[in-house]
Parts: C-alpha cells; sequence; structure tokens
C-alpha cells in the first residue's frame, strides 16, 4: 500500500473493519463492529503518521486485531494480509497451521 493514500483514516479503518467483520467467528454485533472499526482507524492514524511500508500496516493492525481478540475473549477473526487503499479492498487470511481457521473458545 502505498503511503500516499487518497483515503482518509476513517475510510481505511472501515474497510478493514468490515472485511474483519465478514469472517470473524462468532458474528459480532453490530455494536462491537463500531468498535472494531474505531480501534482500526486508530491503528491507521497511526500507520499513516509514522509513513509505515505495507508490510507495517498489516503488523500493526494485526497486533491491534490480536490484543482487541484478547480482550473480547471469544472472537477469533482474520488478519490483514494486503490494503490496497486506492481500490478500497482488504485482502485478509486467517490465521492456522493446519490449514483450518482457529475457532473461538480455544484450539483448532
Amino acid at each position: 500500500m502505498s503511503a500516499q493514500s487518497s483515503r482518509s483514516a476513517d475510510e481505511l479503518g472501515a474497510i478493514i473493519a468490515e472485511a474483519y467483520a465478514e469472517k470473524t467467528r462468532p458474528p459480532l454485533t453490530p455494536g462491537l463492529i463500531g468498535e472494531m472499526r474505531e480501534i482500526i482507524t486508530e491503528a491507521v492514524r497511526e500507520a499513516q503518521a509514522a509513513g509505515a511500508s505495507q508490510a507495517e500496516w498489516c503488523e500493526r493492525i494485526n497486533l491491534t486485531l490480536d490484543r482487541t481478540e484478547m480482550s473480547l475473549h471469544s472472537a477469533v477473526g482474520p488478519r490483514l494480509a494486503a490494503l490496497d487503499a486506492d481500490v478500497g479492498v482488504a485482502q485478509m487470511v486467517h490465521r492456522s497451521e493446519a490449514g483450518r481457521p482457529l475457532r473461538a473458545f480455544g484450539g483448532q
């Protein structure tokens, strides 16, 4: 992703949050989706301010998702693999060593 994206942090945060919520299990409530959007948007602002590279963007967002999921104690969602800000697409991938998404409440 280019550090010079024409999209705002709010737009990028919404794009990532929607892609995350789409694949998260159990599904997030509308309230949690809103909270995730705010949390992700703040991480996007920090990445923009730091002039982060594509890999750094993903790492920053994914660390934010890790911390947020730990505080929820139940949701398990994908992680950001790539972000095409010009097109407005966040590519998400599930975390797993066995080729299967992790399940909520522990284990694979």
